[in-house]
């Protein structure tokens, strides 16, 4: 048995981790390289094994640094099926077709512009590539064991956003737990990961592994910056990830409002997939913390935008407001076109909520630069920037520990989506918690399991 750690090494996207039994072979996570470009043009290089090699995929959830390369396998001679639960594939089906779509304006954009090296620039995937592609999936439950081959695999919920879970596989007598992105124990809006299973080794992310969450809490900080920016008279653009930050941001403004903790502004969602990823919370109860009703309550206080014409007529209006927009990280998406119209004013504001990868216009924010290049020309950023860090969908540092800790005995615990310092910070701290010393994943390393 061996597995060959093919991304999230080093960095925390493009996950993708082989696991090559006596007779079977599966892929753990397939996602996309984002961010910087080094890590973009991997999306283009050969994996090192045939697609038509394998017997499945399994989805630790739909975040598209874990299920965005899913399109291209199959294009590649994938012909196996990719298993994951009901919420992911529900995920799924709004992410990955917009994947596509966004490939392919890239590449006409790029042909427009003429700076492709490539003549004439094409997509890694379609949008009827991505939509062919779901016809793979077949969801599975939680706690409710299945077999592939000679591989015994199991879901446990791993809390962070709708359907994410750990996964077990079980093969010839040893058990291998690959965490998947793992949720925080005290989340406002998810339900805590589930004590994990037992296992003999552990595959676990690192994303904040050298760091402990602030105890200050998250709430009071929103309710400051809101209440700063509207005294005076600005927008409060908040850049969202369309997946989990997005509906934990309304839940936490409806909160602040139901205290009187703010005034009562409009509450903008400028995102048609952050909509369509809303109406999912109703058909998940138990997955995050809110009933029936309460759902219902607190993402009707927000005004839905879909079309590009209601989008760009929000520009228009100077009134104080609270703009959610994609994407998180400043990559793409209609908050750009907000940052151009609000970011060169001191009266408004943006907030950034979470992780910022390197390469990312969120990074050079928080860098504090003087402006940012959007479409072909530098934008002044004259706003009031503010860094967001208590509402990470993450655990940190000690509540990874926690979460190792309740599987008991392991033989090794290997480190994986992470950046270099957060993974070596998580294995530092785990051989002085735990007496045993992780091992931190190269990009490309085989590691066999005899």
């Amino acid at each position: 048995m061996k597995i060959t750690f093919l991304g999230a090494a080093g960095t925390v996207t493009g996950s993708k981790f082989l696991f090559t039994g006596k007779k079977s072979k599966v892929l753990i996570d397939c996602g996309l390289f984002q961010g910087l470009k080094p890590l973009r043009l991997r999306n283009r290089e050969n994996m090192g094994f045939k697609p038509s090699t394998l017997d499945a995929v399994l989805l630790t959830h739909a975040h598209l640094d874990h299920s965005g390369y899913l399109p291209l396998l199959i294009k590649q001679g994938f012909k196996g099926k990719v298993y994951c639960t009901s919420s992911t594939l529900a995920l799924c089906n709004i992410l990955l077709p917009d994947s596509g779509y966004i490939q392919e304006e890239d590449a006409r954009y790029a042909n427009r512009m003429g700076f492709s090296k490539h003549s004439p620039a094409l997509p890694l995937y379609t949008k009827a590539d991505a939509e062919e592609s779901l016809k793979s999936f077949e969801s599975v439950d939680f706690n409710a064991p299945m077999k592939i081959g000679e591989l015994e695999i199991t879901y446990f919920p791993a809390g962070h956003i709708l359907g994410a879970a750990s996964v077990q596989v079980a093969c010839s007598g040893k058990t291998f737990l690959f965490s998947g992105d793992l949720g925080r124990p005290n989340d406002i809006l998810m339900t805590a990961p589930e004590p994990p299973p037992r296992a003999d080794y552990v595959i676990m992310e690192s994303t904040y592994g050298d760091r402990k969450h602030p105890e200050a809490s998250p709430l009071t900080q929103l309710a400051e910056l809101i209440n700063r920016t509207i005294s005076r008279g600005g927008t409060l653009l908040i850049p969202a990830f369309a997946v989990g930050r997005a509906q934990m941001l309304i839940y936490a403004i409806h909160r602040l409002r139901s205290e009187n903790a703010i005034p009562t502004v409009p509450l903008i969602l400028d995102s048609p997939m952050a909509t369509d990823v809303t109406s999912l919370y109703q058909g998940a109860l138990g997955q995050h913390r809110l009933s029936k009703k309460e759902t219902k309550e607190v993402f009707g206080i927000v005004r839905h935008i879909r079309s590009t014409e209601e989008s760009k007529s929000l520009s228009q209006n100077t009134k104080p407001k609270i703009i959610i927009s994609a994407s998180g990280m400043l990559t793409g998406g209609r908050i750009l076109h907000h940052i151009q119209r609000f970011a060169i004013h001191k009266k408004n504001s943006i907030c950034l909520v979470g992780f910022q990868a390197a390469g990312t216009r969120g990074a050079s924010l928080l860098a504090e630069v003087k402006s940012l290049k959007i479409h072909g020309r530098l934008v002044p950023i004259r706003s009031e920037v503010y860094y967001l860090d208590g509402l990470s969908a993450h655990a940190d540092q000690h509540e990874l520990t926690d979460w190792l800790k309740k599987i008991g005995s392991v033989k090794k615990v290997y480190l994986v989506h992470g950046e270099s310092e957060a993974s070596d910070g998580l294995r530092k701290h785990l051989h002085k918690a735990t007496g045993k010393e992780p091992h931190v994943v190269k990009d490309g390393e085989t590691i066999e399991f005899n």
